[in-house]
């Protein structure tokens, strides 16, 4: 274990985990995340980022490019952040996708999708799927594709993966899900027998958050949970949770589903980490070390697709 690693867990259980605790206004926990994550998280010196919008059926979406040096145009990492479906945004998740790009020679895209309590269910969802279609629609290749995300963003790619098996849609290249929620029941083990060990989610807020998104909505929707979806025929999928989040077994039971349905899936468990700890990669040696084996990970799936 890295002194980093320690000096991290005890920050977020003495100050961001209250945090969490207690701020009720959706508003400020936005500003305050794009604050901080201003502040800690940064890109490769050299990366460029810009905003565009793309018509949808619902209003205009913003999108943030993110362009590190050395991107190659063709091949593109689809990014949903994480924040509880509540707040997160293309600012706080930013860098991180850049640090990614960076490692695997891609742009990032990540959507601006409309968040609860604002815009209930399935607003993420459609936003994140009008995202992808928009990447086809303008050239750019399914096997160029990476889609990914984070915490509810995680759960966000892996029910979009779903929905495209169903469609029998065009499929990305693999999917990678860092720390994902894939049980809005939150019927895994872990989600009470973490909830005092986890180092940054406050348990019982999680539940508020997907109350506040779902509006009554049935929570076993693979949309939302995609624990419960088919993934047979699916491209390769990267799952990163750690031993101590309230959310690790949302990613060894996806594991689980998955390759009982013939996907192939790396899981990538790592002990005491805090949830989507690759967001920390200026701080953690271990977080620089997950981005290293995610990028061993993708580019072989960019040679065996014929990616330019």
């Amino acid at each position: 274990m890295s002194w980093q690693k320690g000096l991290l867990n005890t920050s977020l259980r003495w100050m961001e985990k209250p945090h969490l605790a207690r701020v009720q206004s959706p508003v400020f926990l936005r500003r305050s995340a794009d604050a901080k994550a201003a502040f800690w998280f940064h890109p490769p010196r050299g990366t460029r980022y810009s905003v565009k919008t793309i018509p949808t059926a619902a209003g205009d979406l913003p999108i943030t490019q993110a362009v590190p040096p050395h991107a190659k145009a063709g091949r593109v990492l689809l990014y949903a952040h994480g924040g509880g479906y509540v707040f997160g945004s293309a600012r706080t998740h930013r860098a991180l996708v850049a640090q990614i790009c960076a490692r695997i020679g891609a742009v990032g895209m990540l959507p601006d999708y409309r968040r609860a309590p604002e815009h209930i269910f399935p607003a993420a969802f459609d936003d994140l799927r009008a995202a992808y279609d928009h990447l086809l629609a303008s050239g750019i290749k399914s096997e160029n594709l990476l889609l990914a995300g984070d915490s509810a963003g995680g759960g966000l790619a892996l029910g979009l993966l779903g929905d495209l098996l169903k469609r029998n849609h065009s499929l990305p290249a693999g999917v990678l899900a860092l720390s994902p929620l894939t049980d809005m029941t939150f019927s895994g083990d872990s989600f009470i027998r973490n909830r005092h060990r986890e180092a940054l989610l406050p348990a019982h807020r999680a539940r508020e958050a997907a109350e506040m998104y779902l509006q009554g909505h049935d929570p076993t929707d693979p949309r939302v949970s995609p624990l419960l979806a088919d993934f047979r025929g699916a491209p390769p999928v990267y799952l990163a949770a750690g031993t101590t989040e309230i959310l690790r077994d949302d990613s060894l039971r996806m594991a689980e589903t998955l390759r009982a349905q013939g996907v192939r899936v790396v899981m990538e468990l790592q002990e005491d980490l805090p949830h989507v700890w690759p967001l920390f990669h200026g701080l953690l040696p271990e977080a620089r070390q997950t981005l290293d084996r995610i990028a061993g990970w993708v580019k072989p799936l960019w040679t065996s697709a014929g990616g330019s």
